[in-house]
């Protein structure tokens, strides 16, 4: 049995193929139906390897610990089915991440690649780690390595596609991210991924305006059944931001990014960035802070990743808990000594980061300026966006302009 680009796959049926290739589909695009095409693939074919292979990788990347353990399941699974040599690849691929093991999680993903150069899940597996690792080098390598193999009629191009307009924003080529991205578009108009990139090519060539009006105009696109809605909504409510409209991006924070009262971490991290920003303009974010630092509780000894701590800080002392931020600083500390990914980030990013939100909270905007200057060279080791990574620079500015001001202040007194 032959997958869609032809390679070879075991354990399946045509049925079974079909139903992988919808759920492969997407979850390559962000709709929130994966796992529905993935459930039925599994029962018509349990011993589906590629399919518990991508039942495994929606769950890996998370910066969720706790999602990034249900991997174990689809992993094990695997262990105990004839493989082909592609599919016994992912599977030490996926050993390889459980295990943190990120350099050898990267020779394996390269070796799929150059051996595979259509297997669009070794593709999307690799642009999630450099995203994840803020390796930026690879990122912009990935998608012209194999470029070549793909064509307009092999499905999945929109994908590789969007994965290349992402990777183009963030090498700040944004000709080719435009072209890429709206390309893809044009091959699938409903591939969310594809209109996040564009959203990340307005935000970073700064056109707040047409930010804003992509983002109405395709809303039907992006923000039903889809698994990026309310990153998208924070996208919108940056471009209003941009223009000076706190009130506009309150309210989409309200009724878009938290009106579900989401747990899910990486709603939880829109939200803390928004509110944080929003603050930096002077805006006011009333007692929403306390509703965020309590959804935040449950993961602050979850010591999985500084993305994660920086934002669940921010949360923090938003809200001014200080018995929070105080023992996140503390089990930060601790990190700090992790022969680990997580305890190298946090050695180099995470604590620092985290103290300068402490300091420039309490309005000590010079000790907060200590802390951000030691950042900017390595911050992408903790992964995101430009866009997101921004925060730290933005408050690195406004505290130095706090801290003049004040000193203006006490000169003239």
């Amino acid at each position: 049995m032959m997958d869609y680009r032809q390679y070879e796959i075991s354990g399946a049926t045509a049925v079974s193929r079909d139903a992988f290739e919808r759920a492969l589909a997407a979850f390559l695009s962000w709709r929130n139906d994966a796992r529905s095409h993935l459930g039925r693939a599994l029962l018509e074919s349990p011993h589906f390897a590629m399919a518990h292979v991508l039942s495994a990788y929606m769950s890996v990347w998370s910066r969720d610990i706790n999602r990034v353990r249900q991997a174990r399941l689809a992993y094990a699974s695997i262990s105990r089915l004839p493989v082909t040599t592609r599919e016994l690849l992912h599977h030490a691929a996926i050993g390889a991440a459980l295990r943190d093991d990120f350099e050898m999680l990267r020779t394996l993903l390269d070796e799929l690649l150059e051996r595979y150069p259509r297997d669009i899940l070794a593709l999307h597996a690799g642009h999630a780690l450099d995203y994840l690792t803020g390796d930026l080098e690879r990122m912009r390598q990935r998608v012209p390595s194999v470029l070549s193999a793909w064509s307009a009629d092999i499905p999945g191009f929109h994908s590789v596609l969007a994965m290349q307009a992402f990777s183009a924003v963030e090498s700040a080529r944004y000709g080719l991210a435009e072209e890429a991205g709206r390309a893809a578009l044009e091959l699938n108009p409903w591939d969310a991924r594809a209109h996040h990139a564009v959203a990340h090519l307005l935000e970073m060539t700064g056109d707040a305006a047409a930010g804003i009006d992509w983002m109405r105009e395709r809303a039907a696109f992006w923000s039903v059944n889809t698994v990026a809605g309310t990153h998208c909504w924070w996208h919108a409510a940056l471009f209003h931001l941009a223009l000076g409209e706190c009130d506009v991006a309150l309210q989409l924070y309200d009724r878009r990014v938290r009106t579900a009262r989401s747990s899910d971490i990486a709603d939880l991290i829109d939200a803390s960035a928004l509110l944080w920003r929003i603050e930096l303009l002077d805006g006011n974010t009333g007692s929403r802070w306390l509703e965020l630092a309590h959804a935040w509780q449950h993961h602050l000894a979850d010591g999985y990743c500084s993305f994660n701590d920086l934002h669940a800080m921010l949360a923090f002392v938003g809200a001014q808990d200080w018995t929070s931020a105080k023992r996140l600083e503390a089990q930060l500390v601790r990190s700090c000594e992790l022969a680990t990914r997580y305890g190298e980030t946090t050695r180099i990013v995470g604590l620092a980061a985290c103290r300068a939100a402490i300091a420039f909270r309490c309005g000590d905007y010079a000790r907060a300026v200590e802390f951000l200057t030691l950042i900017p060279a390595v911050a992408r080791r903790i992964g995101g966006s430009h866009a997101q990574r921004d925060l730290m620079s933005m408050t690195l500015l406004e505290a130095a302009r706090r801290s003049r001001a004040r000193r203006l202040r006490e000169a003239v007194a």
